[in-house]
């Protein structure tokens, strides 16, 4: 299996969201992203991935007035150069990734003024350069990860919250590189 992405355009979202008197819950989310590839398989496979990101802005922004809410509320704002997401089940498996970010600026932002909530509020900003995720329950295989981050990685999260009922969770995050590799199997 053979993936090749190679990004050399602008990905930016945004959204703005004013709301106002709901009995129900809110939820908004802005995401941007450069290349990224889901591969399942559940035969003997070697799988290739190549992403590259050049010279663009990727970013996502959240810019939101939350007042008056009886359920919850939950905000996010994710910007991510590449990602790739590899899962198998055979008997042997081989992967080679290779993922470089030399984008300008992988952002997220997020704004909020939250008051007046009967429920939870969660309010997240990430940004990620290069995101590599693979598990497998094969007995046999190898796996090569190669990440080159060589992008500004930016994530802000302004928040201001009044009379809030439930529980608050917040967060900004901002990570270069990132892989995780779980094999099951005996």
């Amino acid at each position: 299996m053979l993936n090749g992405q190679v990004d050399l355009n602008n990905s930016n979202t945004k959204l703005n969201l004013d709301v106002l008197n709901t009995s129900g819950s809110v939820s908004g989310a802005s995401v941007a992203g450069g290349n990224a590839v889901d591969i399942t398989t559940m035969s003997n496979t070697d799988v290739t991935n190549n992403q590259y990101v050049s010279g663009v802005s990727i970013s996502a922004d959240v810019n939101a007035g939350v007042k008056n809410v009886s359920g919850a509320v939950d905000l996010s704002a994710q910007a991510v150069c590449n990602s790739a997401s590899v899962s198998m089940d055979p008997t042997s498996t081989n992967v080679y990734s290779n993922q470089e970010c030399d984008a300008k600026d992988p952002s997220a932002a997020l704004n909020a003024n939250v008051s007046n909530i009967g429920g939870d509020v969660s309010l997240a900003s990430t940004a990620v350069g290069n995101s590599m995720e693979e598990d497998t329950n094969a007995k046999y295989g190898a796996v090569q990860n190669y990440q080159i981050n060589n992008s500004a990685i930016n994530s802000t999260n302004n928040a201001t919250l009044n009379n809030i009922n439930g529980n608050v969770s917040a967060s900004a995050t901002a990570i270069a590189n990132t892989a995780q590799i779980v094999h099951y199997g005996n």
